[in-house]
């Protein structure tokens, strides 16, 4: 459906964990970026490429509708990042949760469509299957959603797929595994990421349950991800969902595989009971087929990226720095 070249890209959400990886790489790549976000996190993940001309800070809040619909203009393609992200940060305050994750995203589709987008991609969530049997889930199977966060999320898929953009916009979904590994706006709340952290700095790791299997993606493959999903053939992605993942593993898994990454033998796995028996083996072969697209990254790189960083003083504090958790800076910010 895209009739002209994708040049303009709107990034919502542009200030966060993905964000600040994604954005770096489409400038290197010629595009212009606007990005909206509320900067909860700070705008200092953007320091570095301030003078560039072509990327554009909105310090908004995508329930902004009319501000919103003003910065669609011109633009060629959006990329919604923009949510309260993950469970517990939503069931902080499900109000807002549900607001932006979904208010917010109806009047951004219907705002998208009149200024003439051409290309909307949706991150929603691996997590919208729910706790599966089967060893593989797949873009057919039937939804779970077993949170508000995840309901949403497939509401959003809905919307999207039913909604004004049919047959005038190409209308991508994106359902990601965990990521993990170091970017600008870190996120320490996420498995692979805190398990590294708390190996490296308390030599212990605290494994809640251990079975529950869960995919995982390093964000160097994510960023790659909205790469080509920016420059795919429209009749290959139009109205078509695509699990984006990589390893799946164990919590118990991961926490071996830090331990060896990292090479120290004094680091101590402490297996602790839990109530969160989420589990779920995300196939990620559509996007292989379709796209040509395969992950590059492992969790072992990801563990190495993280230990590069704290030595490096890119990560300062990482348990009292509430820019590192979602729900904490939140609950800082009291934000509503």
């Amino acid at each position: 459906m895209s009739e002209r070249k994708i040049t303009t890209i709107l990034i919502t959400g542009g200030g966060g964990y993905v964000g600040s990886a994604l954005v770096p790489a489409l400038l290197k790549d010629g595009y212009t970026i606007r990005v909206v976000d509320t900067f909860w996190y700070g705008k200092h993940v953007f320091d570095d490429l301030k003078a560039n001309p072509r990327l554009q800070l909105i310090e908004r809040d995508i329930r902004d509708e009319k501000g919103v619909a003003s910065d669609l203009n011109g633009v060629d393609a959006v990329i919604h990042l923009a949510c309260i992200s993950n469970d517990p940060s939503f069931e902080l305050n499900p109000d807002l949760g549900r607001t932006v994750n979904f208010d917010a995203f109806q009047h951004l589709l219907t705002h998208a469509v009149d200024n003439g987008v051409q290309r909307f991609i949706y991150a929603s969530s691996s997590s919208i299957y729910g706790i599966k049997s089967e060893p593989d889930v797949r873009e057919d199977a039937d939804p779970n959603p077993l949170t508000d966060y995840s309901k949403y999320k497939l509401k959003c898929e809905e919307v999207l797929l039913s909604g004004p953009g049919a047959g005038c916009m190409d209308r991508v979904i994106v359902r990601p595994a965990t990521v993990c590994g170091y970017a600008p706006r870190m996120r320490l709340d996420l498995a692979v990421n805190i398990l590294t952290i708390h190996a490296l700095v308390n030599r212990k790791i605290r494994i809640f349950g251990g079975k529950q299997l869960r995919p995982n993606l390093h964000i160097a493959d994510m960023v790659d991800a909205y790469r080509l999903f920016l420059t795919a053939p429209s009749d290959k992605i139009d109205g078509e969902a695509f699990n984006v993942g990589y390893q799946n593993r164990s919590i118990e898994a991961i926490a071996g595989i830090v331990k060896s990454t990292i090479g120290d033998d004094d680091i101590v796995l402490h297996v602790e009971p839990t109530d969160d028996n989420r589990s779920y083996h995300v196939n990620s072969d559509k996007i292989r087929k379709v796209l040509g697209f395969s992950a590059q990254h492992s969790i072992e790189d990801a563990v190495r990226s993280i230990v590069i960083a704290l030595a490096d003083g890119h990560i300062t504090n990482p348990f009292t720095n509430t820019l590192y958790s979602n729900i904490k800076r939140m609950q800082e910010l009291n934000v509503t």
